[in-house]
């Protein structure tokens, strides 16, 4: 009987298809995925929808939903959130901008972490060294929604080095979408909002929206501030009161005399 067993590749073609598969191998194509659809957006150049609006052949429910999806895209090729809010809201007005601009904040954070979970992950995981990186790593991986709400609410924090972070880590994919989803209405209302009225940027409107976006800001300063506690290691947190006994040991005790008993001739 014939044996029809496939043959094994060579080992030349083992070693191609696993110097492909390598992790630094993902990376370099992650890499390589992000300048490319940077470069490429960049050269679109999103911010002429604020100068010179949307196309007019598109309108309706359709217009939002197609600016929803390439607001997502634009995002994850790292182009700046707050230009597509302002355009957001100056193309469709607060109600209908605010819905796009957080339903595509939501597919952007969504494309980022599952690119940099498959492709990053695995070799950017074993760099994770030092008490801070271990520290922020444990407290994504423990506290998903806790943490990315609070980094959410932050707006110091660059969009899309939150969601790499958050993809390094094991942050559950539900925690990270709905922190996401929550956690970037404030800020995003405070654009879109301003973006509405930027025709008039005198009006009590535009400056009060303008003043909200400091609001998300400080609340993510109190929420920092609360787990502040949950950055320190055991080890740190152990290291006090483990020198105490170290140091005690280390005093040497004091000598003890030791009497002499002197020996007086002719007696024994």
């Amino acid at each position: 009987m014939l044996d029809t067993a496939a043959p094994s590749p060579k080992p030349a073609v083992r070693r191609a298809r696993a110097a492909l598969l390598s992790p630094w191998s993902r990376l370099g194509l992650l890499a390589a995925l992000l300048v490319g659809s940077a470069t490429s957006v960049w050269m679109w150049q999103p911010h002429r929808l604020l100068s010179h609006g949307w196309p007019p052949q598109l309108s309706g429910p359709a217009a939002v939903v197609l600016f929803t999806v390439a607001y997502g895209l634009c995002t994850a090729a790292l182009v700046p959130r707050p230009l597509l809010n302002l355009a957001a809201g100056a193309l469709f007005g607060w109600q209908a901008g605010l819905a796009a601009a957080a339903a595509g904040t939501v597919i952007g954070a969504g494309i980022s972490f599952g690119l940099g979970r498959l492709l990053g992950q695995d070799a950017l995981r074993p760099l994770l060294r030092g008490r801070w990186l271990t520290s922020a790593d444990r407290l994504l991986s423990r506290h998903g929604f806790r943490s990315m709400l609070a980094i959410r609410l932050f707006p110091g924090v660059p969009f899309a080095a939150a969601n790499y972070c958050a993809a390094v880590s094991r942050m559950g994919w539900p925690s990270f979408l709905l922190a996401t989803g929550v956690g970037c209405v404030p800020n995003t209302a405070a654009y879109v909002v301003a973006g509405s009225h930027a025709t008039t940027p005198t009006s009590p409107v535009f400056l009060i929206a303008m003043a909200c976006i400091a609001v998300p800001a400080l609340a993510g300063v109190v929420v920092a501030w609360r787990k502040r506690g949950g950055l320190r290691t055991p080890e740190t947190a152990g290291g006090t009161a483990a020198e105490a006994p170290v140091a005690a040991a280390d005093v040497p005790a004091p000598e003890t005399a030791v009497p002499q008993v002197c020996s007086v001739p002719g007696r024994r």
